[in-house]
């Protein structure tokens, strides 16, 4: 069983295709590198102060996880629009990612995410009761299992399955042989808050039927489809703002 846990999870976590970018994040403007301490060693995490926040003006916090082949180092000039916003970013890296040790797992990912946000959630710069988790792929379920446990204002599934278990064929398993389900679905059927559903109608990774059967069961629920596939999503990404600033704004995160 170890042999095929350790199988699924080079499929699932394929952390060897990614290149950490040389002098990542130096460029960006406020950055702060955060350190957590884990069994199995130091884990990154990037804090990125949105305009115009600080200690006298605390402001909004989205925590996004991003997909599985992909880095933080990748995401902070995608994702300026949340800091044009004045929203402060939390971009947590995965275990055995990038610059940080360790193997991942839903577990360990979920352990970091909250070690993350109970420190950041504290910062006098950071507004605790209008917090956002946004995750992209299988950054949705890194979202979710954190959502279980620690509940934020409002949340965003981009590009997101309604469980592993639901898609183990694709990965060559029975489900029930899933080590680390991510049982979005689950997740979101419990959560009482606002959630937005974003994914693509052409999406050849993640069915765009999982997308509408999680908004299915969100008690507050939107979704918004763009004609994309799943790494082109979103196809437009000044209507993808505008898309996410109006739903911010519908829910009470901006002001």
């Amino acid at each position: 069983m170890l042999g095929l846990a350790t199988f699924q999870r080079r499929i699932i976590f394929p952390r060897h295709l990614t290149q950490p970018y040389p002098k990542a994040g130096d460029n960006i403007a406020g950055l702060e590198r955060i350190w957590i301490d884990t069994s199995e060693g130091k884990v990154e995490g990037w804090f990125i102060p949105g305009d115009g926040a600080g200690p006298e003006r605390p402001a909004p916090l989205v925590i996004f996880a991003h997909g599985n082949a992909e880095l933080i180092d990748y995401w902070p000039e995608l994702l300026a629009g949340y800091r044009r916003m004045g929203i402060n970013l939390l971009l947590p890296e995965y275990r055995g990612y990038g610059r940080s040790a360790g193997s991942p797992s839903q577990q360990d990912i979920t352990d970091d995410f909250v070690s993350f946000y109970d420190l950041v959630v504290r910062r006098p710069d950071v507004d605790g009761s209008r917090v956002v988790f946004h995750g992209r792929s299988i950054g949705g379920g890194a979202v979710c299992a954190l959502a279980a446990v620690r509940r934020p204002a409002s949340m965003i599934l981009q590009s997101t399955f309604t469980s592993l278990r639901s898609m183990a064929a694709r990965f060559m398993l029975p489900g029930f042989l899933v080590a680390d389900p991510f049982e979005n679905l689950e997740v979101v059927r419990k959560l009482d808050v606002p959630l937005l559903v974003i994914h693509g109608r052409s999406d050849d990774l993640i069915p765009f039927e999982h997308g509408r059967k999680l908004y299915a069961a969100a008690r507050q629920g939107k979704f918004i489809a763009y004609d994309c596939d799943h790494n082109g999503c979103p196809p437009d990404w000044d209507r993808y703002w505008k898309d996410v600033r109006s739903w911010l704004l519908a829910v009470g995160i901006l002001r």
